[in-house]
């Protein structure tokens, strides 16, 4: 067997669903290389693998494990106390990350968010870490809103720098609260809505956090009109304390942007609304054609996060802070307005019957939603857009549903990463073993249809080694005789060179 076929052979094993527990372990060796790491990142593993993972004295091996996303993280508990500070942060905030974040249990962000130290390598504060948690979408919303009752004083203080997405008695409690440093977070979270307060401490807010302040907290008159003065009255339109009289001035603004943001918001009275509509640009007067959809500010924003965004919008998709009722998105779902059907298709709440029309949408960005957000999404839908829309790939991919057959229709298609798909599809009658591109060769020899026979051609030529070592009918016996012969042509090198140094003293 040539050496030439040892990483391959590595590469194929590691991500080989057949492989059992104790060659992934093997696998971890310092002998196997960069395999373990990419292994223990990129795939699901077994509990006896994990676990020596956990434990394992390599800290690449324990780092990739904190940024693996197939394996339950509820299993990833212990790497929340590792000894490092980079592995902790690493579970905070794994990168690259894909659209849709699963949320860590609680008890990895309680032990994130209280900790004490950064970690016995010093690389990093207990402060940094936690900033990457916060940064990393995955809080889920229900601990947010669980904190301002929590038992660790730590985590109250959290939930009151959330000042206006507590409930006024959470407020009242925090700023009672037994703890004083509680009492002083609570204190100095109160000013957002207190108008008064705002704008006393404004000129000493820097210019990045401005708009966010302008755009969320309660306005003075005065405050109001210093921003009208000076031209930054873009974070009035979308702010739910703007004034009516001002919300008014907003609505007959020179500029288009603004005007396009008052005319969806919920507060707009009739008067407005059907001003709006004879505007002289179309994004104006379709976001007024929108009410009375737009009843509370939740909608506001519901709508607010799928205008404008096009066929390919990737942007993350998360958990609102409040969401509509699932009345208000079957209403949505049967409008005659577009955007109001691509807000429909973007909740995955909606019922099959209205997942069934929407798939059947004249308008792409409807199917696209759809397909990215609904776990009802038919599979031919997934497939069509997964050929049509190469930025949506990778998230589909990931997704439960993504269908595993079906695929064969695909093998002719001119883009190779299409071809790839169609090739795993087992019930494909010819696999392309012979295509120019490496992703399909790789993908047809993978094939769980081929019998392990006549994987042994294919796990001899280079073009096709990896995937036939991939392939889920090879045999176990099989698999560990191949580690086996990568592992000890690792090792003869370099227990060679020691005889020969040995020697030579």
């Amino acid at each position: 067997m040539s050496d030439s076929l040892r990483e391959p052979w590595l590469r194929g094993i590691a991500f080989n669903p057949a492989a059992p527990s104790d060659v992934l372990i093997r696998l971890m060796d310092r002998a196997a290389g960069e395999v373990g790491p990419l292994m223990c990142e990129g795939r699901d593993l077994p509990d006896d693998a994990i676990e020596a993972a956990l434990r394992h004295p390599a800290r690449g091996i324990r780092r990739a494990l904190a940024g693996n996303r197939h394996v339950d993280p509820s299993r990833l508990v212990p790497l929340a106390t590792d000894p490092s500070g980079i592995i902790r942060a690493r579970l905070a905030n794994p990168h690259p990350r894909p659209r849709w974040v699963r949320p860590l249990p609680d008890d990895i962000l309680v032990t994130l968010l209280t900790a004490q130290d950064g970690g016995e390598d010093g690389m990093l504060t207990e402060h940094e870490i936690t900033q990457e948690l916060s940064f990393s979408r995955q809080i889920p919303l229900s601990f947010y809103r669980s904190m301002a009752g929590h038992e660790h004083p730590e985590l109250r203080i959290r939930a009151a720098w959330r000042w206006q997405s507590l409930t006024p008695g959470e407020r009242e409690a925090l700023l009672h609260d037994p703890d004083p440093d509680v009492r002083e977070a609570a204190r100095k979270s109160s000013w957002e809505l207190d108008p008064e307060a705002v704008e006393a401490k404004l000129p000493s807010i820097g210019s990045h956090s401005k708009p966010f302040v302008l755009g969320t907290c309660a306005l003075s008159p005065a405050l109001v009109e210093q921003c009208f003065a000076d031209g930054t009255v873009h974070p009035l339109a979308w702010n739910r304390h703007t004034p009516a009289d001002a919300v008014a001035r907003l609505a007959r603004h020179p500029e288009a942007k603004v005007r396009a943001m008052v005319a969806a918001r919920p507060d707009l009275g009739p008067e407005l609304v059907a001003e709006l509509r004879e505007d002289l640009e179309e994004d104006v007067r379709m976001r007024a054609r929108l009410h009375p959809f737009p009843r509370t500010w939740a909608e506001f924003w519901a709508i607010h996060g799928v205008i404008g965004h096009g066929p390919d919008c990737t942007c993350p998709i998360t958990e609102p802070a409040t969401e509509p009722s699932p009345d208000w998105f079957a209403a949505c779902a049967e409008s005659e307005e577009p955007v109001l059907r691509r807000v429909a298709a973007s909740w995955p709440g909606l019922p099959a019957e209205l997942v069934s029309a929407l798939a059947r949408d004249d308008d792409e960005e409807v199917r696209i939603r759809l397909a990215c957000h609904h776990p009802l999404a038919p599979q031919h839908l997934l497939l069509d857009v997964f050929a049509t829309r190469p930025a949506h790939r990778p998230h589909l991919l990931a997704l439960p549903g993504f269908p595993r057959t079906g695929r064969t229709h695909l093998i002719g298609h001119p883009d190779p990463e299409v071809r790839a798909l169609a090739a795993a599809d087992p019930s494909l009658p010819d696999l392309p073993l012979d295509d120019p591109d490496e992703s399909v060769r790789r993908a047809a020899a993978a094939n769980p249809s081929l019998e392990p026979e006549a994987l042994e051609a294919l796990l001899a030529d280079p073009r096709t080694a990896e995937g036939a070592a991939a392939n889920p009918s090879l045999p176990v016996p099989r698999i560990r005789a191949l580690l086996d012969h990568c592992l000890n042509s690792a090792a003869t090198p370099a227990t060679t060179a020691g005889r020969r140094g040995t020697t030579s003293k």
